[in-house]
């Protein structure tokens, strides 16, 4: 799983649980999605989004994983059709850390509509086929590696047997696309951004708690499957501080996994060479040009990219594959906004 029901804090209401974040070239700009309340959760699910949270889009324009510009959403409870108002807020420099800030109001809607405003802003909400794929058998292997500082087994397990566990369900979506423009006039030349996504339940003392934080896809499942306390802490704080605090757990697991596994001679290089990699806990992209997320290069990510494949394979310094890719999917991406797949019944 990439982000799917990814610590016991994620599980008490899917509505906030963020099971993948997206960023690549749109018709008209850069375009942001995420993905929550996965269909996988069966009969504990509350369908739609939650009204007393609110889901971020965090951009960081000069590289230091602080965000200086965030896209906030916050929706009304469902009506008696299933319908949710929302509100898009933008909030920019030294206020788009803080949850408390109000920001500019940009948009308001309501889900299965699409939203444009005159700066160049589109939105749109609701029900969506999951574009995420998984191997059950290979995930909890690999999930088993990393934990134990095993060798890598899979025992019987072979590619003519892979499936999709994802096959036929649904997410609710957010997809905002953001004009070049808007990005680029504080990025500078070099148009590069960091993004991640974070989804915040508002508390009873009167603050916000943050539920299930998102960059860099499978994250969770290489180091918290089988440490599901490590999954709730991983989702709190922010990412300029991942390294000093998750840094050396994140290398002391490489490091066992490879070790194990025999794939370097120097495990303890390589695993600080791949933390370094991995935190901050940031998607980085260059605005305007094609997403890829592959082994040699990070550059956003599109619904089509195989990160499962990419991220268990750097981690594991050998080629690990799951034997089934984006044709497993029931209801494929479009190329069109609002991009993602159709829910398929």
């Amino acid at each position: 799983m990439s982000h799917h029901l990814d610590s016991p804090l994620a599980r008490q209401d899917v509505r906030l649980d963020i099971t993948d974040l997206y960023c690549f070239r749109g018709e008209t700009g850069t375009a942001f999605v995420i993905n929550v309340c996965h269909s996988i959760a069966g009969d504990a699910r509350t369908p739609g989004y939650h009204p007393e949270g609110f889901y971020e889009f965090k951009i960081d324009l000069d590289n230091d994983a602080i965000e200086d510009l965030t896209y906030r959403i916050t929706f009304d409870e469902r009506d008696a059709k299933g319908t949710q108002r929302y509100v898009l807020r933008r909030i920019a420099g030294a206020e788009a850390v803080d949850p408390h800030a109000q920001g500019e109001v940009v948009a308001r809607g309501s889900t299965d509509e699409i939203v444009a405003t005159s700066s160049g802003i589109r939105v749109w909400a609701g029900l969506a086929g999951d574009p995420f794929w998984i191997e059950p058998d290979v995930l909890h292997a690999v999930g088993h590696a990393f934990q134990d500082g095993a060798p890598l087994d899979l025992g019987g397990w072979q590619p003519a047997h892979a499936r999709n566990l994802f096959a036929g369900h649904t997410v609710y979506s957010i997809v905002l696309e953001v004009s070049d423009a808007e990005l680029l006039a504080a990025a500078g030349a070099n148009r590069k951004i960091g993004v991640w996504a974070v989804a915040t339940l508002a508390t009873d003392a009167g603050g916000w708690r943050s539920i299930n934080r998102v960059g860099l896809p499978m994250i969770h499942p290489l180091f918290t499957q089988y440490n599901e306390t490590l999954g709730d802490r991983l989702n709190a704080g922010r990412p300029a501080d991942d390294l000093q605090t998750y840094g050396a757990l994140l290398i002391e697991s490489i490091a066992g996994a490879v070790r194990a596994n025999g794939t370097t001679e120097d495990p303890l290089g390589y695993a600080t060479a791949v933390a370094h990699r991995f935190l901050p806990n940031v998607l980085p992209y260059t605005v305007g040009t094609p997403a890829v997320f592959g082994v040699a290069l990070w550059n956003g990510r599109n619904m089509t990219d195989n990160a499962p494949d990419v991220m268990f394979t750097i981690a594991a310094n050998t080629p690990i594959s799951l034997g089934i890719g984006k044709e497993s999917v029931t209801s494929k991406p479009s190329a069109t906004f609002p991009y993602v797949p159709k829910a398929v019944a």
